[in-house]
């Protein structure tokens, strides 16, 4: 096994285990669902962003491991980030994970969220690890929910995109 997809294993289990920012901000002002009708991944996203900064984030909901450490990295990685930082982190994230971007040649913002590189190998785990980032960019966008299907689907024609 390679060290990239050891290391891969040891955070997935590590975040799903022990989540980062779980639970619910009573006074967010923030608000997003994300569902994946597939594998029934389903998450609450909620946050406060003042003077253009995502101040608070916290997660809540059930999913896969992946789902669920994705959501954990992507809630520390974007806390402290304007909402133009947090944004080109989706777009980055969303390339990675399906293979548009490098991470490896391409400057980017993603750090240790590059875990996640070799989820692009991983089709049918694609959605989990995105599921997080479009329903963060759903409560950018003060869009109450995003799926992972169909004509909600966030990247529609997409290699992900079941369109």
């Amino acid at each position: 096994m390679s060290d990239m997809r050891q290391l891969y294993q040891e955070v997935i289990l590590d975040h799903n285990r022990k989540p980062r920012n779980w639970g619910a901000i009573a006074d967010a002002n923030r608000h997003a669902e994300g569902h994946n009708p597939l594998c029934g991944d389903h998450i609450k996203l909620s946050m406060n962003v003042l003077n253009d900064k995502i101040d608070a984030i916290a997660f809540e909901g059930h999913g896969c491991a992946i789902c669920k450490a994705s959501s954990s990295m992507m809630t520390s990685a974007v806390k402290g980030k304007t909402v133009r930082e947090a944004e080109m982190m989706v777009e980055e994230f969303r390339g990675m994970t399906t293979g548009t971007l490098n991470p490896e040649t391409r400057e980017n913002h993603l750090g240790r969220l590059k875990v996640f590189a070799g989820v692009k190998d991983l089709p049918s785990r694609v959605k989990c690890a995105i599921l997080p980032w479009h329903t963060l960019h759903a409560a950018l966008t003060s869009v109450v929910s995003v799926s992972t299907e169909g004509e909600a689907d966030p990247i529609p024609g997409s290699e992900i995109g079941g369109q």
